[in-house]
């Protein structure tokens, strides 16, 4: 068997999220129902660099399968790409070492995330952009996102139900902008790795300093507090896309 990594983009909206779950339509159990057809009928399980929620995009996530030694690389991923559903995309396939892990190889990860702030709103982004009717200050968000760059405990943005031990993460950069013509905010945030819901849950304590219900210095003091309460609201999860995974 060798071992192939495979970068697939998926429109979430359909999708209860990547992790295979009993009754639920995941990206996983799709992948891993084109790779069990392609098998004549084995099972091969995937490994992917991390969960998407239920909603969330990926336009470049990363995943690992062992799978026969083919000679033409492009034609296992024409196969996997026209065999999955119109929701999932496969971008790449490439040969990677024996040992190579898609998850616990990872270096860093970019996300993404989009606000429709237009009036009215776009019902065409309903499921590819979260909806903020409200007035906005741009240049204290901007402002606020420095205050998240540097190695932080970042527990006060982490979900309930996480398991890991360690909430302290690296955020390389945080950055929002603009987009006029899309009426839409778009937030990137650069790391070495990502909490549970810990994008949303920044960008809805973002929204809320942007409509001045925070001051810009709130991130470090709710950061230092490692309270979950002190941060603002999840934000929606059809605004987020995971964009890019690296690996040493």
């Amino acid at each position: 068997m060798t071992r192939y990594k495979a970068i697939i983009a998926y429109d979430g909206t359909n999708f209860c999220g990547f992790q295979a779950q009993r009754n639920d339509r995941t990206v996983q159990e799709e992948m891993e129902k084109t790779l069990q057809q392609l098998n004549n009928g084995k099972k091969i399980q995937i490994f992917g660099s991390g969960r998407t929620d239920s909603g969330v995009h990926a336009i470049g996530q990363v995943i690992h399968f062992d799978y026969q030694e083919v000679a033409n690389l492009e034609k296992l991923r024409f196969a996997l790409d026209t065999q999955t559903p119109e929701d999932i995309a496969v971008k790449s396939v490439e040969k990677v070492a024996a040992d190579f892990h898609a998850r616990y190889h990872v270096v860093e990860k970019t996300y993404q995330y989009r606000v429709d702030i237009g009036k009215p709103r776009n019902p065409f982004k309903r499921h590819y952009a979260s909806y903020y009717p409200y007035p906005l200050n741009i240049e204290k968000i901007k402002q606020a996102c420095e205050q998240l760059v540097g190695t932080h405990d970042f527990s006060a943005f982490c979900a309930t139900g996480s398991s890991v031990d360690s909430k302290i993460r690296t955020i390389h950069a945080a950055s929002v902008v603009y987009l006029p013509e899309a009426e839409e905010l778009l937030f990137t945030f650069r790391g070495n790795g990502f909490l549970y819901k810990m994008v949303r849950i920044i960008v809805g304590t973002l929204l809320k300093i942007g409509n001045e219900r925070l001051a810009v210095e709130a991130i470090s003091a709710i950061i230092a507090s490692k309270d979950r309460d002190l941060a603002g609201q999840t934000a929606h999860p059809e605004g987020l896309y995971l964009v890019q995974v690296k690996y040493g």
